[in-house]
């Protein structure tokens, strides 16, 4: 079977683009992303040159013919972490779903795979998921979806719950559809967290570095060598499910949501590269050197489980090959 083309929307550094790519059906020939930083990371990643304006400005007929649409588009509105607004949002972001159909009524893919937070499903009293059903079944799409957990369906030690939503044109590849099943967890924290190795120092916290009681409240609270703690403001909280908790797009910042170890040579946060191991990000994957690691954790933070997108990948190119 000849390869399916795939344009990426709100590409970010291209998690989705990297896990649809594992299966030789699929390749990428479009990416779009306003944000010049994680541009710069999918690049330095990837032979695409990154279409980098806002998707407002992108006009049908500029894209080049396309048979899956990647989406993940922009899920802070709909967020727990966020506001919930929604469609409301008061920074345009709920109604950038909008541009895609603008996009998808236009170029007709045979398959729109989209992702978002989990909440989207319950925000509005359910409103605002049956807009967006809606607007795939008009324009003649077979929808499924699923709220798919990365260390339940990733092999990835991360308490990251996502919705998943799989649209096809054809009938028949959407009966022969279905998610991926549960698999074992069996990646360590210690395969993505260095938990052994004297790391750099700014990446630690020690006495009189941070303003107030933190570092007191670090050395109390964190007894523990294998677990994730968090700095939430005023308090730290151990995760107890013994994986890392939610990458946030602040992580990493010194406040809410920041995630850290316990290690022989102190108490540390993780680096952002750990950050996007915990995603599901090779090893080899490269970060810019001349970004600010606060730029790079929110990357990783508003990134994707590369490895729980590979799975529904497969399970799509399963579907179409039969």
């Amino acid at each position: 079977m000849k390869k399916l083309k795939c344009a990426s929307f709100f590409a970010g550094v291209g998690g989705i683009d990297k896990g649809f790519e594992q299966n030789e059906l699929f390749e990428v020939v479009y990416a779009n992303e306003f944000d010049p930083y994680p541009v710069a990371t999918y690049e330095l990643n990837s032979d695409i040159k990154v279409d980098c304006r806002d998707i407002h400005e992108v006009e049908a007929d500029q894209i080049p013919d396309f048979d899956v649409m990647l989406a993940g588009f922009p899920c802070q509105a709909f967020s727990i972490a966020g506001n919930r607004q929604g469609f409301d949002d008061e920074k345009g972001r709920g109604t950038l779903f909008f541009e895609l159909v603008r996009i998808f009524k236009a170029k007709q893919p045979q398959i729109i795979f989209l992702e978002n937070v989990k909440n989207l499903v319950g925000h509005d009293n359910g409103n605002t998921f049956s807009v967006i059903i809606g607007e795939l079944k008009k324009e003649g799409y077979n929808v499924k979806y699923s709220v798919l957990n990365a260390m339940e369906y990733g092999n990835i030690p991360q308490n990251r719950e996502r919705i998943y939503i799989v649209a096809f044109k054809d009938v028949e590849w959407y009966k022969n559809y279905e998610f991926p099943l549960p698999i074992p967890l069996t990646t360590k924290l210690s395969d993505i967290i260095d938990f052994i190795n004297k790391l750099d120092d700014k990446y630690y916290y020690t006495e009189g570095k941070y303003k107030g009681d933190i570092y007191e409240k670090l050395i109390e609270a964190m007894d523990d060598d294998n677990a994730i703690y968090q700095w939430r403001r005023k308090y730290v909280r151990k995760n107890k499910s013994g994986v890392v908790p939610t990458l946030t797009a602040n992580q990493g910042e010194g406040g809410h949501n920041v995630c850290l170890i316990k290690t022989k040579n102190g108490i540390r946060k993780m680096t952002p590269h750990e950050c996007f191991n915990t995603q599901g990000f090779t090893k080899d994957f490269k970060l810019p050197s001349n970004q600010s690691e606060s730029r790079l954790y929110k990357q990783a933070g508003n990134s994707v489980c590369v490895s729980v997108i590979a799975r529904i990948a497969n399970e799509i190119a399963c579907a179409v090959s039969k």
